[in-house]
């Protein structure tokens, strides 16, 4: 028999109806010669450091560094966990080979061989490796599973990893919690946190120490364009009020008129972190929710795996992208033009040398229905509408230039214009904001220019334009994400980035718990769509003076080294070696230091206000005559409030009507006044109406009304 273990009971569900393993037992499913059974993700862990010597349960500074001989795992202290694990290790001594079926990822591969490796298995093993959960997909997979030695490099990564997030994790955060928590909490100091952290609270100094200055501006409008003055901007207003004057006394005269054509580049298919800053940007929308929407989008078949952060498909899937494009039924009327005209074959898309493990995030051809949230339907959107836009031609475009004087004045201005809308024809019903370019910039080049000659000259309109300089943006989840992918740079291109995200922080996959993690310790708040540094995570990283420990650069270079590791360039030995070494001298370095206190920042909780218990009315339903027949009274049933004659007249309103649960009061109003106020929240009516009002129709029957 060969076992397959999953990672999660629904993945292994899919897995064994697929090879037919039909019969349900505790704890896995069998046959065909197949067992197939699961984790629940994590079952286990590294040990902790009382696990290897009781004394570690003190916190004191005596006993750091705490530097394990040879690290352990141990099962997570869980009853659901170790039954499970028991049937595990179990089916490991029955089988004659395992199938390792976990996530296809660095942290799917790690689950699974310190499972196998706590279950002692001596077995051959197996490696399925699939991006998505299509029937087709998982046959494809089995036909072509690899040896387990194939990702054994993929392993010592996720290794490397976990046992650098444990020495660097367990041993400053004891260190710093002791030396300077003051006894009033914990703490807590990660390899990616941190530095996470200190981005926000060097945002956060810049803000506070910004000062905002006045400035002028000369602007003038000739022929109903606007100019801006070519010069630095006027510090007082005395030479706004002179530059002026002088403007008034000489006419416009235009000296080069340009008009280039252009084209601009197709966005990108979404990596993870792409999809977390749009779904940010467009819909305010978590990283954490949306690693968790497009995660589910996955399980259920619609959506290649997610955890990816490459944005570019192999050659090999090329094949198969006019069958997916034909089962986007919602989406035909986009994708008749690729299908009728041909599916380009370009580098911006298919490319094996930018492809690793798993390709960009794709739509399968298993189109969802009507019954996703509406969070997974929005994010789906998001996924197909890139997917079909990489296949439009690219969106061509003009821009105007044009260079004017006043007297000795330059001034200038741009324009754009769209000549064949391209790959901006799928977003026509949506805004789309310029690529690279800022709002004030877009706004500024949707001005119509119309045709100027050099050595015209003409009378304008001169005017001052007054602002005051602005302090840097805070940041948002998106801006946040997309400055760990790139250790901190701020960069727009989407080439250079790509170059970038070797030495990125974290991993795509971690990052929105990163963020969250700071959220739950209060070193950081969010204000609407902001992201704030509160006093004590501004405290901590300013008692930080080892630069190693919240610099984005040099955890990048972790990061990288942890990607050599995977590709078998560097040794995972020596990535802990220096981790060691680095602990030990941290270790000394803050001992060694003046103690001092962080002030704990109080979490203000309102005050409860006095609860005044809530008036309750009873409805009589008996008292209610009938609205339909008019003759007999109501009555309140199991499910419904219904005529006591039901069975002659009909009458009845349910207690879940177009799938929406209703309140006795709710209800009270239909029948009373006709119409209830607006509802929200209709899941089940034939038309799609998700909110309206209900209201008694003409033959007495209860309809939805969306006016």
């Amino acid at each position: 028999m060969k076992l397959c273990i999953a990672e999660k009971p629904s993945v292994a569900r899919d897995i064994a109806k697929v090879l037919g393993a039909n019969q349900s037992r505790q704890g896995y499913m069998e046959g065909n010669g197949y067992l197939v059974t699961w984790t629940f993700g994590h079952l286990c862990t590294l040990k902790e450091p009382h696990d290897y010597s009781p004394h570690y349960k003190s916190w004191d500074l005596i006993f750091l560094p705490i530097i394990p001989k040879n690290f352990g795992i141990k099962l997570i202290p869980n009853p659901g966990v170790q039954k499970q694990f028991r049937v595990i290790e179990q089916l490991v001594d029955q089988c004659t080979e395992v199938i390792n079926c976990g996530d296809a990822g660095q942290e799917g591969e790690l689950i699974q061989r310190w499972v196998l490796q706590k279950a002692r298995c001596k077995k051959p093993v197996q490696r399925l490796w699939i991006s998505s959960l299509t029937e087709e997909a998982i046959l494809e997979g089995f036909a072509n599973l690899k040896p387990a030695e194939d990702y054994h490099n993929l392993y010592l990564a996720g290794n490397a990893r976990a046992v650098g997030d444990w020495l660097l994790g367990i041993n400053a955060t004891r260190l710093f919690t002791r030396k300077f928590g003051g006894n009033r909490g914990v703490l807590s100091i990660g390899r990616v946190q941190t530095p996470t952290l200190a981005m926000l609270v060097q945002r956060q100094k810049e803000i506070d120490a910004f000062n905002s200055e006045e400035y002028w501006e000369l602007k003038t409008v000739y022929r109903a364009v606007h100019f801006s003055a070519a010069i630095d901007r006027l510090k007082t207003r005395e030479k706004a009020e002179k530059g002026l004057d002088y403007l008034k006394q000489h006419l416009f005269e235009i000296v080069s008129f340009e008009i280039k054509e252009g084209k601009e580049k197709n966005p990108r298919l979404f990596d993870l972190t792409a999809l977390q800053v749009e779904a940010n940007r467009k819909y305010g929308f978590s990283a954490e929710n949306t690693l968790k929407y497009i995660q589910s989008l996955y399980e259920k078949k619609h959506t290649t795996y997610p955890r990816v952060d490459t944005t570019y498909l192999p050659d090999s899937l090329y094949p198969k992208i006019a069958g997916i494009m034909r089962a986007m039924h919602f989406y035909s009327d986009l994708t008749a033009p690729l299908l009728e005209g041909g599916l380009p074959k370009t580098k911006a898309v298919f490319d094996d040398s930018k492809v690793t493990d798993h390709h960009a995030i794709i739509p399968t051809e298993v189109t969802p229905g009507s019954n996703l949230a509406r969070e997974e339907k929005l994010i789906y959107d998001l996924l197909a509408k890139r997917f079909i836009a990489v296949f439009y031609p690219e969106c061509k475009i003009s821009n105007t230039l044009v260079e004017g004087k006043v007297g000795t004045i330059p001034f200038k201005t741009n324009g754009r214009q769209v000549l064949e809308p391209g790959w901006r024809a799928v977003y026509a019903k949506e805004k789309v904001e310029l690529q690279d370019k800022s709002r004030v910039e877009a706004k500024d080049e949707e001005q119509e220019i119309p045709e100027f000659k050099a050595g015209e000259t003409g009378p304008h309109k001169p005017l001052v334009h007054q602002g005051k300089t602005t302090p840097p943006k805070p940041y948002t989840e998106a801006t946040l994400l997309r400055a760990m992918e790139t250790a901190g740079k701020q960069v727009e291109d989407e080439e250079l980035r790509d170059m970038l995200k070797a030495n990125g922080i974290g991993r795509p996959s971690t990052r929105a718990n990163i963020i969250e993690t700071l959220f739950k310790r209060k070193y950081i708040e969010r204000k609407k769509k902001n992201i704030f540094a509160t006093r004590t995570g501004m405290d901590l990283i300013n008692t930080i003076d080892d630069e190693v420990l919240k610099s984005p650069e040099l955890t990048g270079e972790w990061e990288y080294k942890l990607r050599k590791i995977e590709s078998g360039e560097y040794e995972a030995n020596v990535f802990r070696e220096e981790l060691v070494a680095m602990v030990t001298d941290l270790s000394r370095k803050v001992i060694s230091e003046k103690a001092r206190s962080i002030s704990f920042e109080e979490v203000s909780v309102p005050q409860k206000k006095e609860k005044i218990p809530r008036k309750t009315t009873v409805i009589e339903w008996n008292e209610i005559s009938c609205p339909k027949c008019q003759k007999n009274r109501l009555i309140k049933g199991r499910t419904a409030i219904g005529c006591v004659q039901h069975r002659e007249c009909g009458f009845k309103i349910p207690f879940v009507c177009f799938g929406k649960k209703l309140t006795e009061k709710q209800i009270h109003d239909v029948v009373v006044k006709g119409k209830s106020g607006k509802l929200k929240g209709f899941t089940g009516h034939p038309s799609g109406i998700t909110e309206g009002f209900l209201a008694l129709g003409e033959d007495g029957n209860v309809e939805l009304q969306s006016r």
